[in-house]
């Protein structure tokens, strides 16, 4: 629950959102409107308490800057103010939550050691990271993170129970995530285009070759004799391809295709493609066994979710914030 700022404390009353629409939406215009004295003033006063520790407007003003920049850069007006006021309401609930999480992690003992600071920054700088050891607010945010992290695992990761019986649930609510779109076996014979001006002599040799197969003539030794595709040594084989990975004039042919049947000539940018089609595969679902290991880390993904802010909702609601302006 959040309580307004007041000289005398009062009942609890509203939520962060509609306090920070009568406080903090209006935070830049106030700003802009003070003497500079005073506006520089503000910008270390207190705008939140979280239990007995509190949230300054410069912390805040840190935690969007990066955001700002972008945000000014992209837009003008009243449309720039209103995604600023956004910005920093997010900036300020994150802020909050995460002030939330450290004081449960402190009053539950969970700490860090400089072992695990050395290995995580070691981590980061092998992942091609970079990261400044002697920047304190930099160490003390790293510190921060990996003990919310180890709350985190033991409030909430630890206590996870995932049985079969949700897997396969899953698995029959969501049967489309594990289909396997229509399969082609194929190859092709490809006549290049290289230059606009070759574009009647590639038709016509295109033609030529179709009027070959179509006389009975042998795909593969055609392919190896007179296409220009890279495949063509294999008799112009490109194994096996899924449906969606092909040019559409190309996939739009194959759909009218049995089995053994070839297609007109195709053109593309390429130049112009006859396409046989060796073996078609529908559409299948992948089946349970394989997928189980897959469908465990997306069920546990949203639990973990599901019961993180079932967590964080219970901090908020014992805890005393107040929003000051």
């Amino acid at each position: 629950m959040f309580r307004s700022h007041a000289v005398h404390r009062r009942r609890r009353s509203g939520t962060l959102r509609r306090l920070w629409a009568v406080g903090l939406l209006f935070l830049p215009s106030l700003v802009s409107a003070l003497p500079p004295a005073q506006a520089a003033h503000l910008t270390d006063r207190i705008v939140a308490v979280v239990n007995t520790e509190v949230i300054t407007l410069s912390e805040l003003k840190a935690e969007t800057q990066e955001t700002e920049k972008k945000l000014r850069a992209k837009f003008r007006g009243t449309e720039l103010e209103r995604r600023l006021r956004q910005a920093e309401f997010a900036a300020l609930t994150r802020m909050i939550e995460q002030r939330l999480q450290v004081q449960f992690a402190r009053a539950k003992g969970v700490d860090v050691t400089d072992e695990e600071i050395k290995g995580t920054i070691k981590d980061l700088k092998r992942q091609g990271e970079k990261f400044n050891e002697s920047d304190e607010a930099a160490m003390r945010a790293l510190r921060e993170q990996l003990m919310l992290m180890k709350v985190v695992d033991r409030e909430i990761r630890g206590g996870i129970m995932i049985s079969d019986t949700e897997l396969r649930r899953y698995y029959i609510q969501h049967q489309s995530r594990f289909l396997l779109p229509e399969e082609y076996r194929i190859s092709q014979i490809l006549i290049l285009q290289r230059s606009p001006d070759e574009r009647a002599q590639a038709r016509a040799r295109a033609a030529e070759i179709h009027e070959e197969l179509k006389r009975g003539a042998d795909f593969a030794d055609l392919a190896l004799r007179r296409s220009d595709g890279p495949e063509a040594t294999r008799g112009g084989s490109l194994g096996l391809v899924r449906q969606g990975e092909l040019l559409p004039q190309i996939e739009r042919a194959l759909a009218t295709l049995q089995g053994g049947e070839f297609s007109e000539p195709i053109e593309t940018p390429q130049g112009f493609h006859i396409i046989r089609l060796e073996e078609k595969t529908p559409p299948q679902f992948r089946p349970f066994a394989e997928v189980k290991t897959e469908i465990h880390g997306l069920v546990y993904s949203q639990k973990s979710e599901d019961m993180y802010q079932v967590w964080l909702a219970d901090l908020k609601n014992r805890a005393y914030i107040e929003v000051k302006f």
